[in-house]
């Protein structure tokens, strides 16, 4: 099985390594294909308006200088052009990627491309706490991630599903099991504008989260999995179409 790894963190960053790690436990053909610099929040952004710079490190490692998405169909239709992945995991992303997260993640971005692509694709992504955000429990990935996503292949996924993996904040000995998810919901106070002012008194601004202490969230997300010490397990469709509604426009605008 050929496994092409890439991630949004960067090419430098650990949680890539960890990645490839679960890889090398599952096949010892592994590629990765990964961004220059740190692309997180890009989501599924391509590099239309710039070229992209390719850097080889090794025989199996390159660099991109562009987005995660750029960076899954450089390695399915350049560097693998003549033979193409099997399997395509994207991570391990230092912080969880649940909720609305998924909107904006790069990560959850490159599985996407890949299920476009054609190849079924995982997204790995490690929680952290206040505690845990320099040191992430990454053993926890190593130790059991090589599992689930045998698990997950086993299903036979369908062609238009990619499987988005969330690990908690906790040792490997603490994990309380794996839970299939629904998508979560935090609400609309996610995001806040930081407004601050630089050497010379000018003005700038970040965008931030909202850390805020909020209620316990419902069973059966991705949410309430990883607050129970449980590996979030949620397929998610490329089909974004809410059909439902559509019944309901469809009787309105005839």
């Amino acid at each position: 099985m050929r496994i092409l790894v890439t991630n949004d963190d960067g090419i430098h960053a650990p949680g890539l390594d960890i990645c490839a790690d679960i890889a090398r436990a599952l096949s010892d053909d592994v590629w990765i294909v990964a961004p220059e610099t740190d692309q997180s929040g890009v989501a599924h952004s391509l590099s239309l308006n710039d070229p992209l710079r390719l850097r080889k490190i090794n025989a199996h490692r390159f660099a991109v200088k562009g987005t995660p998405t750029d960076c899954v169909v450089m390695g399915v239709r350049h560097i693998l052009a003549e033979k193409i992945p099997d399997l395509i995991l994207s991570g391990v992303n230092r912080g969880r990627n649940v909720a609305e997260d998924i909107t904006y993640s790069g990560t959850i971005a490159a599985a996407m491309e890949g299920t476009i692509l054609g190849i079924p694709s995982v997204a790995l992504s490690l929680s952290f706490g206040a505690n845990t955000r320099q040191n992430p429990f990454w053993d926890t990935c190593i130790e059991h991630g090589p599992d689930v996503v045998r698990k997950i292949l086993a299903t036979k996924m369908p062609g238009n599903v990619l499987v988005n993996v969330n690990f908690p904040d906790c040792a490997p000995t603490d994990v309380k099991g794996i839970a299939v998810t629904a998508q979560g919901h935090r609400g609309p106070e996610l995001l806040k504008i930081e407004a601050r002012h630089d050497g010379r008194g000018h003005p700038y601004f970040w965008i931030a989260y909202d850390r805020r202490e909020r209620p316990a969230p419902g069973g059966g997300t991705d949410l309430a999995a990883l607050a129970e010490n449980k590996i979030s397990v949620t397929p998610l469709r490329l089909d974004l179409t809410d059909q439902p509604f559509m019944t309901q426009l469809a009787q309105t605008l005839k």
